[in-house]
């Protein structure tokens, strides 16, 4: 990646975020997925969990993996992750399709069981009650201007504490915002930004 954090050509000639053209993963992922609003308490479980897992790693280690976590993690459907048992835990130490590192097998059964406790639709609740409001907020124009955290970030990470959630810092939760939504930290001439570039 270039060190100005301009956009950069996909393989199609459209302009990108930098990240986005550096493996036909990303650029996939770039376009379908990252930024756009993700709604519903399992699905933001999953997003939890992936960013969980990612801490420390590559984001396309666990892209690449994200099937083999779909199947160990029961669709990252909570009511079930949540009456997972030590043998299951067991199980996933043991899968060579997830990371199989303790502390975070342990944080995404932990998470559940604090997920499943919740009223359904109140984590999608809470974790949508952090977006910040995007008028007035510039696109970004090169990646030195995303920013890694943010007050909301905080916040939101500090409310995910307070319930019980584990691995869940004010980094984790901003690329959690960013990958769900809650922000577009897409540059302003990205092709999948709204005015973007064509390339």
């Amino acid at each position: 990646m270039p060190e100005d954090g301009l956009p950069l050509t996909g393989s199609d000639g459209r302009l990108r975020c930098p990240w986005g053209v550096t493996a036909a993963d990303y650029e996939a992922y770039h376009d379908t997925e990252w930024g756009r609003p993700v709604r519903g308490d399992d699905a933001l479980f999953e997003r939890i969990s992936l960013e969980a897992f990612q801490s420390g790693l590559s984001w396309l280690t666990i892209l690449r993996r994200r099937e083999g976590f779909r199947a160990a993690f029961a669709g990252f459907r909570i009511a079930e992750v949540a009456a997972f048992t030590g043998e299951d835990e067991a199980r996933l130490l043991a899968d060579s399709g997830i990371i199989r590192n303790r502390a975070k097998i342990v944080a995404t059964l932990a998470n559940a069981r604090v997920a499943a406790k919740l009223p359904t639709g109140e984590l999608d609740r809470l974790i949508w009650s952090f977006a910040p409001d995007a008028t007035g907020r510039p696109a970004p124009r090169t990646t030195a201007e995303v920013p890694a955290i943010t007050p909301e970030s905080r916040a939101l990470a500090k409310g995910l504490r307070e319930l019980g959630f584990r691995f869940v810092g004010p980094t984790t939760a901003y690329a959690l915002m960013q990958a769900c939504g809650l922000v577009d930290d897409h540059l302003a001439d990205c092709c999948v930004r709204p005015g973007g570039s064509p390339g």
